[in-house]
């Protein structure tokens, strides 16, 4: 058998620098990208050290772990043992979600699904299935995006998330609830009455109106007419002037509510000093949230607060 070492190191040497690159990714920690080449050279040492001393001690699951210490602090240099076994575990991450989605998608590629005499479902192959290099440098790097797509977009969720309340509104004596969403960058007020303007979508809204008068407001909206607003809600209606991202100016229907309580885990707020502004559409894709805060809430001197034990 032919073995092409300078090939194979090679290979491992590319592999190990994109998995150490995604870990310094993931890990947010800005370093010097020859400290990955370096790191990744060092990694590809196991190649020709499997090759010419099968028996060596790196070789072993113990030495191998020993040695994945080396690569990390290499990489990524020392600056305390929590931090080191960190990194190391985000780079076994890293190593087994991309090494197992590449098996994953082999055997799917390759082999039927053939049910045994015991009823269990699983893939016919024989041990010790080559997998080709061919597919390795294809699939690698789309599994290495993949990866990185997904962490980012999770963080971000779990971003948004944090930043979500439970939300319940009091309006004509009728009280609904829903999710909101904690906006940073919304900072409408109503220059009358200098009340926070807090923005609800059709969706939610719709549960105080009949459709006849949804249709009326909606109507009244679009056509800038006051005066087609639907009996019993001239009162609660505010017109909101204000200026777009673009620049243009607009205007805003806005309800005025009874009472508006948010909460999350630590603490609830509830204040009446507040408008709630009309989205005609979805405020989300998802549909995760119906409701946009006004950040300025948080130190309202009209809400009251109460910290939930």
């Amino acid at each position: 058998m032919s073995i092409y070492l300078d090939i194979i190191w090679l290979l491992n040497f590319f592999l190990d620098g994109m998995l150490l690159m995604l870990t310094q990714l993931l890990a947010k920690e800005a370093i010097k990208k020859w400290r990955i080449l370096i790191g990744a050279f060092i990694a590809s040492l196991l190649v020709p050290i499997s090759i010419y001393a099968p028996d060596s001690f790196f070789t072993s699951p113990v030495g191998k772990c020993l040695y994945s210490f080396l690569i990390i602090i290499t990489t990524f240099g020392f600056h305390s043992i929590h931090r080191l076994i960190k990194r190391l575990l985000l780079f076994y991450f890293v190593s087994f979600s991309i090494g197992g989605g590449l098996i994953a998608v082999y055997f799917m590629m390759n082999h039927a699904i053939v049910i045994t005499d015991q009823g269990w479902m699983t893939f016919h192959s024989g041990l010790g299935d080559p997998i080709s290099w061919l597919f390795v440098i294809i699939g690698f790097p789309i599994s290495w995006y993949f990866t990185k797509s997904r962490m980012d977009k999770h963080a971000i969720e779990k971003l948004r998330h944090d930043q979500l309340y439970s939300v319940a509104i009091t309006i004509k004596n009728k009280t609904y609830q829903t999710i909101g969403y904690l906006d940073s960058g919304n900072h409408l007020v109503d220059p009358l009455t200098k009340r926070c303007v807090v923005i609800c979508d059709s969706q939610f809204l719709k549960q105080w109106f009949t459709k006849e008068d949804w249709d009326h407001l909606l109507h009244s909206y679009s056509q800038l007419n006051i005066h087609d607003i639907p009996e019993g809600w001239e009162s609660l209606v505010h017109v909101i002037p204000f200026h777009g991202v673009s620049g243009n100016e607009n205007i805003l229907f806005a309800i005025r509510p009874t009472q508006l309580t948010f909460s999350n885990q630590e603490k609830q707020m509830t204040t009446n000093h507040v408008l709630i502004g009309i989205q005609f559409g979805k405020l989300s894709k998802d549909g995760k949230y119906h409701c946009l805060l006004h950040p300025y809430l948080m130190k309202d001197s009209h809400a009251v607060l109460t910290k939930i034990e």
